[in-house]
C-alpha cells in the first residue's frame, strides 16, 4: 500500500464520532490510536472497533501516549475550554510538526487555535455522523491556519476517499449552517399543528431525503443538536432564525437524548 499523508494518526475521543473517524482512518490503512481520558469510553470503541480492525488500532487513555502521532483529530465535547484545554496540553508534548485538527462543527476553529504555541498548525477537519457512511469533510482555515496545513489536510480526505471542501472559520461553517433551519422549521411546524413527526418525517423522505428531521435528530442525539443549535445562534449574536427551539430543550432536559437513551422524538427499543 502506497504511503499516506498522514501514518500514525490519534483520535482523541472514543464516543461515536471519534470512533467513527478512526473507523474511517484504520479503513484506508494508516495507523490509528484512540485515545480518551475515560477507560469506559475506551472499551466501548474497542468493543465496537475490534471485530473488524484487531490489532490494527490502539487503544489508550493518556496524553503522554499520543507523543508519535503526525496528525491528531479531536473529537471531544463540543465546549470551548475542554477544546481549548486538551490542544494546550497536546501542544506542549508534540513535536512542532504534528498537525491538530479539531472536529468542531460550531466551535471558532480560531479560538481554538489561539491556545496553542504553534498556532499555525491548527485547522478543522469536521466529519459529519456516520463518518463512514458520509462523504463530506469540511477542511477549516482558521486565522492563523498554514496554508500548507489545509493543503495537507485536504490531500488526507481525499486518501480516506472522501471529498473535502476548503471553508473558513465561521459558525457552523457551511454545512451545519445550512442544516439548522431545516431542523428548526420541523420543529415548528411540530409546535404549531401542520403535522404531526412521523408525517413530517414520511413526507421529506419522500421528497428525497434519506431521513427525516426527527429521525436524524434521534441519530444524532438530541443533546448533540441541541449543543450546536445554541453554539450557532451564540456565534451570530442570538440571530432569530438560529434560536433553538424550546421542545428541542425540553426532551434534552427530561433525558430524552434519541437512540442512545432509547427515547427521543420516537422509542428506540433497540437500544443496547
Amino acid at each position: 500500500m502506497n504511503s499516506m499523508t498522514f501514518d500514525r494518526i490519534t483520535v482523541f475521543g472514543a464516543g461515536a464520532m471519534g470512533t467513527g473517524i478512526a473507523q474511517v482512518c484504520a479503513a484506508a490503512g494508516a495507523r490509528v490510536t484512540v485515545c480518551d481520558v475515560s477507560p469506559e469510553a475506551v472499551k466501548r470503541a474497542q468493543k465496537a472497533l475490534d471485530a473488524e480492525f484487531k490489532g490494527r488500532i490502539e487503544f489508550c487513555s493518556s496524553l503522554l501516549e499520543t507523543t508519535e502521532a503526525d496528525l491528531v483529530i479531536e473529537a471531544v465535547s463540543e465546549r470551548m475550554e475542554i477544546k481549548q484545554d486538551l490542544f494546550s496540553r497536546l501542544d506542549n508534548q508534540l513535536p512542532p510538526t504534528t498537525i491538530l485538527a479539531t472536529n468542531t462543527s460550531t466551535l471558532s476553529v480560531t479560538a481554538i487555535a489561539a491556545k496553542a504555541r504553534f498556532p499555525e498548525r491548527v485547522c478543522g477537519l469536521h466529519f459529519f455522523n456516520p463518518p463512514a457512511q458520509t462523504r463530506l469533510v469540511e477542511v477549516v482555515k482558521a486565522k492563523q491556519t498554514a496554508a500548507e496545513v489545509l493543503e495537507r489536510c485536504a490531500a488526507f480526505v481525499r486518501e480516506l476517499e472522501r471529498e473535502p471542501i476548503l471553508v473558513r472559520d465561521a459558525p457552523g461553517f457551511v454545512v451545519t449552517r445550512c442544516s439548522r433551519p431545516f431542523l428548526s422549521e420541523a420543529l415548528h411546524c411540530l409546535d404549531s399543528g401542520v403535522a404531526d413527526l412521523r408525517t413530517i418525517d414520511g413526507i421529506l423522505r419522500k421528497g428525497g431525503f434519506p431521513e427525516g428531521p426527527f429521525e436524524q435528530m434521534d441519530r444524532t442525539g438530541l443533546d448533540a443538536v441541541y449543543a450546536t443549535t445554541r453554539a450557532l445562534w451564540e456565534g451570530f449574536f442570538h440571530e432569530p432564525r438560529f434560536r433553538p427551539h424550546l421542545i428541542l430543550r425540553k426532551l434534552v432536559e427530561a433525558g430524552y437524548l434519541g437512540r442512545k437513551t432509547g427515547r427521543g422524538f420516537y422509542e428506540h427499543r433497540d437500544v443496547g
